[in-house]
């Protein structure tokens, strides 16, 4: 399968401009609520139309504002799924699964493909049940049945896993896996979550206010986000402003230190993962004042204040296994920042 999308859709105070291309894989729309996100997939889906652009699905176009092309939702062969599952409350799970096939099958049929489907997705005891008997996974399962028993050519998962607690998100995160191996087509996933976006996606598009910032692989758009809002996306905590000093010092105006690095000619902001500072001297490094310790389940963050930081600078925070803290343990401390690890930033 390969889509291609080029499309623009004005709003008041707002414009989405969505521009990229997938093939068999899964591409994340990764930003924050409001951004556009869902509406692209809605807009590929038929349910809105653009003011401009195209939408070409396998050769086949969706949409085409100059040539006035704009099929009917059900001419395109798309299955989305909404962030709420969308099931008929008044059906059982049997008919509403039934639905996802009703314009092009009929009688044994449509009898044999949902029978096959709830049998595919661990539902055929629950047939004659109603959403609202199920939980949370089960709806989801029943949301992919009906969507997959009309074999579209494209699957779009919006917000698959916001509505469920972590654990079940978990184990639905792998049926979902092993839904989309199965289909081996393009898969559209929008998320705000970071570490849902990682472990799905093949690659990764950034959407701000809705422009696609940035998209490349998802190992690339983590290591080199590019953009500051980028950076934040992808959960970075540690990110400065800079005043250029010369093409190989800046001042991380945030944090009230100066640091040494290769300056980018576009760069006007750094960022440094949380994980990614290291103890002792080295490069970029800096005596601290701990300001807090902040425990988490498994791992420590410490906010730290560089002691020749000005008045009014933003703590940087450093997160360590619990053990490595309990041997640094200190009121004040000597990190470092490896150039390699500093994220160079625009916007």
């Amino acid at each position: 399968m390969a889509l291609t999308v080029d499309i623009e859709k004005r709003f008041k105070g707002f414009t989405l401009r969505a521009a990229f291309e997938a093939g068999d894989e899964t591409l994340a729309l990764l930003g924050a609520s409001g951004c556009g996100k869902s509406m692209t997939l809605r807009c590929i889906a038929g349910i809105e139309k653009p003011d401009r652009g195209r939408i070409i699905l396998d050769g086949v176009t969706l949409f085409d504002s100059e040539k006035q092309i704009n099929l009917k939702p059900q001419q395109r062969r798309v299955g989305l799924m909404f962030q709420h599952y969308a099931l008929f409350p008044q059906m059982t799970v049997g008919q509403n699964v039934a639905c996802g096939a009703r314009a092009f099958l009929k009688g044994p049929a449509l009898d044999r493909a949902v029978a096959d489907t709830l049998s595919a997705f661990d539902l055929t005891e629950l047939k004659d049940r109603l959403p609202g008997q199920l939980s949370g996974g089960q709806q989801q399962r029943t949301a992919l049945a009906r969507i997959m028993i009309g074999k579209p050519d494209i699957l779009m998962l919006d917000e698959p896993f916001s509505a469920l607690d972590s654990h079940l998100r978990f184990l639905m995160e792998q049926e979902v896996r092993q839904v989309i191996r199965r289909f081996g087509k393009t898969v559209l996933l929008v998320s705000h979550n970071r570490d849902e976006v990682f472990r799905m996606a093949d690659r990764v598009a950034i959407l701000r206010e809705g422009q696609i910032e940035r998209i490349g692989t998802r190992d690339e758009v983590f290591r080199d986000p590019g953009t500051r809002a980028a950076c934040i996306l992808t959960g970075c905590k540690n990110v400065s402003a800079i005043r250029r000093l010369d093409d190989h010092h800046a001042e991380a105006l945030d944090w009230g230190i100066p640091l040494a690095l290769p300056l980018e000619a576009d760069t006007d902001a750094l960022g440094i993962r949380m994980h990614s500072i290291q103890p002792g001297e080295g490069e970029n490094a800096f005596r601290c004042r701990v300001e807090e310790v902040i425990e988490n389940p498994f791992s420590i963050t410490v906010m730290l204040r560089p002691l020749e930081a000005k008045e009014g600078a933003v703590p940087i925070g450093w997160e360590m296994e619990k053990p490595v803290w309990e041997r640094l343990k200190a009121q004040e401390l000597t990190v470092h920042f490896p150039m390699k690890d500093i994220l160079q930033l625009r916007g």
